[in-house]
């Protein structure tokens, strides 16, 4: 079951450059997963606003990926799925590894002491996961390092191609070239690194004492537990009612948290408290309603704006929540879209199979105002670009009950060819 290796990995890792899993409570329907609050973004944004980095900065990322790699290797987790859309950076640029659903535990290595599950992303994956004859997890994940690393300095892939099978050959060859910007140090590491014979391939220990790595080099630190995952499995028993407890220490934080899931805390069990059906689409508050608004939004006085692919938007409209409802259904169903609705929430579920899957929109509906509605469409699954495409497709039906439009997802984005291919 995925949700549990991903839930059993987070709780192996504790280290400052991994994404911390606070708590994680179960009801017999639903499971809660509470992780650190991550304000700094993707550091795939930060590719995509600004182009390549300059080679200290990229370093400095690189480090940290690599402290927290080599820390995963050392609890036996292999991530299976690096990329810069799973890096994570905090309030003060510190990198977070994230999504460790793709990630294997010790025991999915076979007697042959290999992986065989063919996983990841395929611009940053190992020839040898491609070859499907078995694969050492650690020396596939610093290939996916290495594939970061290039894309930081460079500013787009060195693997790329339209067609997958010839995007398979040039991994297989590792039929890349460095730009001239690359520093010889850095040229001579990647290449190592991006090395398609896994047995001649640098390793991590290697890496870490590399001169080019070494500049400017400060160890983590950090506490190291003996974590058991008897609670973890605990969640998937019979009963399905159970916690881990993770360290939440403050009262008022826990009690905060639990009334806003909505559950109710009991020794070790976890109730869900049971809904009412809503007569009339939540209220939002002046407060939520400046953190949803562009126009409104305080965040510049704090910090420094980035032009990101977004995967939200919203539009406001004077018409009855119902009406609003129903014209989405009735614009969204022709488009290829089933429509689920719990109260005046929907999920909209694409038929077609996309670049990432089936696309999915989650869709709410807010009351601003008397007669005043604010409706969030987010990307809840899929492929960033189809959703900019769905919602203009959208947009053009619901243009009857529209009073104003939000920026247009895509609108104003630059520099996103870089990456479109691994989104």
């Amino acid at each position: 079951m995925q949700i549990k290796r991903e839930i059993s990995t987070m709780k192996l890792i504790r280290h400052p450059n991994v994404i911390r899993m606070i708590e994680v409570m179960a009801s017999k329907t639903k499971i809660y997963i509470v992780l650190e609050f991550v304000t700094g973004g993707e550091l795939f944004d930060k590719i995509v606003s600004r182009g390549r980095m300059k080679e200290d900065e990229t370093r400095k990322y690189f480090q940290q990926l690599i402290n927290a790699v080599d820390y995963c290797h050392s609890r036996g987790v292999f991530h299976r799925d690096l990329k810069p859309e799973n890096l994570l950076l905090d309030a003060n640029g510190v990198l977070k590894v994230s999504d460790f659903g793709l990630s294997a535990l010790p025991q999915q290595v076979r007697e042959d002491g290999l992986l065989h599950t063919t996983c990841g992303t395929p611009n940053y994956v190992a020839p040898e996961v491609i070859n499907n004859k078995g694969y050492d997890g650690a020396k596939a994940d610093l290939w996916s390092c290495g594939v970061i690393l290039f894309v930081l300095m460079a500013g787009y892939l060195p693997f790329e191609d339209s067609n997958l099978v010839a995007l398979y050959k040039k991994i297989h060859k590792a039929d890349f070239t460095c730009p001239p910007w690359f520093s010889t140090n850095a040229k001579k590491l990647i290449k190592r690194i991006l090395d398609p014979n896994p047995s001649t391939r640098i390793t991590i220990p290697e890496v870490i004492e590399n001169e080019w790595f070494r500049k400017g080099y400060k160890p983590p630190t950090f506490e190291q537990a003996d974590i058991s995952l008897d609670d973890v499995d605990a969640i998937f028993n019979e009963t399905g009612v159970s916690k881990v407890h993770l360290g939440i220490s403050n009262p008022t934080f826990k009690h905060d948290l639990h009334n806003a899931l909505g559950i109710q805390d009991s020794g070790s069990l976890v109730v869900e408290r049971k809904e009412e059906g809503s007569k009339s689409p939540l209220t939002m508050n002046a407060f939520e309603l400046i953190s949803k608004s562009q126009g409104l939004n305080l965040s510049s006085l704090f910090e420094k704006q980035m032009g990101i692919v977004k995967r939200e938007t919203r539009f406001t409209s004077n018409r009855p929540a119902k009406e609003i409802l129903s014209k989405i259904e009735e614009t969204a169903t022709p488009l290829g879209f089933d429509v689920k609705k719990n109260n005046y929430k929907m999920k909209l579920q694409g038929e077609k199979t996309g670049r990432k899957g089936h696309l999915s929109v989650a869709t709410e509906i807010y009351e601003v105002a008397p007669s005043l509605y604010m409706v969030e469409l987010r990307k809840a699954g899929g492929d960033t670009l189809e959703f900019h495409k769905f919602y203009k497709s959208l947009k053009t039906g619901l243009k009857d009950i529209v009073w104003k439009h939000e920026e247009d997802p895509d609108e104003g984005e630059t520099g996103a060819s870089v990456s479109q291919s691994s989104r």
